[in-house]
């Protein structure tokens, strides 16, 4: 039995963006419908309450490795930068590889496109430094992310890093 969906009007939010995950599709569309721009944008930056189950971080304690094999516009891109995000916001000092095909497929997707890193930050309203020429997001909490390229793997030899999103990773 599900729950029943809730008009959209605050408090409390959160709950009601929750109900979400639990009504039908026909519901979604007229509670999304109904949300004014800013309840829209809250709406949107609150990922993890709209995200599919798959889009998520493993919740077991202890995984080393999140694969996440899906098709186009699954929103694997979204939930990478999400959980890049997520951790460099809330571990200071942490170091994250990014790791794309090419540095440029790595700016363009996993930091600066529509589902980046800065877009997620954005939605999130949190302040990350983007610099390009050096291919690296810092947070005010000392937190980094660097790019890397399949191209060059040599690259990552050397820096230490505790976490890495590798994006369209190949297999030969």
């Amino acid at each position: 039995m599900r729950p029943a969906l809730m008009a959209f009007s605050p408090p409390p939010k959160q709950r009601q963006m929750r109900l979400l995950a639990y009504a039908s599709r026909e519901e979604k569309k007229a509670a999304i419908g109904n949300l004014s721009v800013s309840d829209a944008l809250d709406f949107d930056a609150e990922f993890e309450n709209w995200a599919h189950k798959a889009q998520l971080p493993p919740r077991q304690e202890g995984w080393r490795t999140w694969l996440m094999m899906a098709g186009r516009g699954f929103g694997k891109t979204r939930a990478g930068a999400e959980w890049v995000e997520k951790i460099a916001r809330s571990r200071p000092g942490v170091r994250i590889a990014l790791v794309g095909a090419t540095i440029d497929d790595a700016r363009r997707v996993m930091v600066e496109g529509v589902s980046g890193v800065l877009s997620v930050a954005k939605r999130r309203r949190h302040k990350v430094k983007w610099e390009p020429s050096l291919g690296r997001l810092t947070w005010p909490n000392g937190s980094e992310a660097q790019l890397f390229s399949g191209d060059n793997p040599d690259g990552l030899r050397g820096p230490e890093h505790d976490f890495a999103w590798c994006d369209e990773l190949a297999m030969t």
